[in-house]
């Protein structure tokens, strides 16, 4: 076999290998596929974060504690608007994408991509949780996978309601204490009111998490999130607990549907409320004498009052199709947050 042939052989072989990396390549580039990537990871971000929080608590006499919890949901949401805050937005709650689609802020197309890419996220980290604690969990329980008594484990990966709670007041309370984070969500985000620092929305959005864990957390466990609640019960289900998780108080399905709500309700009286009463501001002409010389009158053009924010999570104005509402303006040079 002469040089040349080898050399043609081997250049064939390079781009045979190279192809399918190069289709690879052209698919993860895609924006769905972007943003359902992003969402993923930045769901997982958090709910490892949150989870392993949660685990110390239960299973380590000494090493957790409730604001433990609160720190550990709060700084995980902060590190997943890191991680695709510019992407996806970073919502990390189908709560507040289902909000930014029923306000006409964001395409109902997306709602299925955004909402699968959190769940496969929320599950994965339930599953990397009950590897990484597989251990203490069965010192703590004897082998024995209980949802409900002294030595319950269920609860490190899903929202339970407390003995003194009725099923109708866990619902009021997840609807009242989501609604509570959206509006907080639309204040901390909304440029045309008084939006928290350029670079800080990721922090602030996680100090509000932890705000809303150690107010407001004690009667449901704050899911406030049906991407936090539902995949890791599921994965309970699968791992040994059983139809149980499902059937306590019949409180599974509270998570999901009344957060949602919550999150509607609060989205619509900020809007209401505050975005409908924060004067415009004038926008000043780019070249002022130019237009003074031709004596061409200017008047101050009165800009659109936006309420813009996927979280979790990142946030000049971004796409339509990536802001959680077209209401609040944009807190990043692409897109806009408004996450778990």
């Amino acid at each position: 076999m002469t040089q040349a042939d080898k050399k043609r052989r081997s250049t064939h072989r390079s781009k045979m290998i190279q192809s399918p990396m190069i289709k690879v390549q052209k698919i993860m580039q895609k924006e769905m596929v972007r943003e359902f990537l992003a969402e993923l990871m930045s769901t997982y971000v958090m709910m490892v974060f949150g989870l392993g929080a949660v685990a110390h608590m239960v299973l380590g006499d000494n090493f957790g504690s409730y604001l433990g919890v609160n720190l550990g949901f709060g700084f995980g949401v902060t590190m997943g608007v890191h991680m695709a805050g510019k992407i996806s937005g970073a919502h990390m709650n189908a709560a507040v994408t289902f909000t930014s689609c029923a306000l006409g802020r964001m395409s109902w197309k997306k709602f299925p991509v955004y909402v699968l890419g959190q769940f496969v996220g929320s599950f994965l980290a339930a599953a990397t949780i009950y590897c990484l604690f597989y251990a203490a969990i069965i010192e703590h329980t004897g082998g024995h996978l209980t949802v409900t008594g002294p030595i319950a484990t269920a609860n490190i990966f899903a929202t339970y309601l407390p003995d003194y709670m009725p099923l109708w007041r866990g619902f009021l309370d997840e609807v009242i204490v989501t609604g509570m984070l959206q509006l907080c969500l639309f204040a901390i985000t909304d440029n045309g009111n008084h939006p928290a620092l350029q670079g800080t929305q990721a922090l602030v959005i996680g100090i509000l998490v932890v705000i809303i864990g150690v107010s407001l957390g004690m009667n449901s466990g704050y899911a406030i999130n049906p991407s936090r609640d539902l995949p890791p019960r599921f994965f309970t289900f699968l791992a040994g607990w059983g139809t149980q998780v499902f059937r306590a108080k019949g409180w599974w399905w509270v998570p999901v549907v009344a957060p949602p709500l919550g999150a509607y309700l609060g989205g619509v009286i900020y809007l209401v409320f505050i975005g409908s009463i924060v004067p415009p501001e004038p926008q000043r002409p780019d070249n002022s004498k130019a237009n003074e010389d031709h004596r061409i009158p200017v008047l101050p053009k009165t800009m659109r009052h936006q309420t813009d924010i996927s979280s979790l999570t990142s946030v000049s104005v971004s796409p339509p199709s990536r802001s959680l509402n077209r209401s609040v303006p944009p807190l990043s040079d692409s897109i806009q947050i408004q996450q778990f």
